[in-house]
């Protein structure tokens, strides 16, 4: 079995069989409405927001399967905000305050594609985009909220994870 992987990044949820995937999966001889399908089913839990997808396809038997990533830590905080972008002037002006259950949330969704080795990292690693986009945690500095997950602060909240 000779597989074919293409890897585009598409609207969650709102996938078509125009670009980028049609050029790309057309001469695989797929049937692009099925495609389709599959992939809106499984990034709809992403609207709004661009998710990594792989198809890998075999085009002899025209079988294939998806393979969904998440979307980027900031798409993520951003999408928890409601926002549309990150601040300018970050560290200066901000665009956001997100509770840290969010920030655990975020950890847990992308946990396989981080390089942290536990919960407290993760979060701490959600923190840093947190202070690069100009969203405050908890109403308080990126910074400070780091400093309190080394102090062991939420340990509760981190334990959950």
């Amino acid at each position: 079995m000779v597989t074919k992987t293409v890897e585009v990044l598409v609207p969650g949820g709102k996938a078509t069989p125009g670009p980028p995937l049609g050029p790309a999966l057309g001469p695989l001889g797929l049937n692009l409405m099925q495609v389709v399908a599959e992939i809106n089913k499984k990034t709809a839990d992403y609207s709004g927001m661009s998710v990594p997808v792989k198809v890998i396809a075999d085009p002899e038997t025209r079988e294939f399967e998806i393979q969904v990533g998440t979307p980027s830590v900031s798409a993520l905080i951003k999408k928890s905000l409601s926002i549309e972008k990150g601040s300018a002037r970050a560290g200066v002006e901000g665009v956001g305050n997100l509770p840290m259950s969010e920030v655990v949330k975020i950890v847990r969704m992308k946990k396989d594609a981080m390089l942290s080795y536990d919960m407290a990292a993760g979060v701490k690693e959600v923190l840093g985009t947190c202070m690069s986009i100009g969203v405050t945690v908890e109403g308080k500095h990126p910074k400070e909220i780091q400093k309190a997950v080394e102090e062991g602060e939420y340990k509760d909240l981190l334990s959950q994870g």
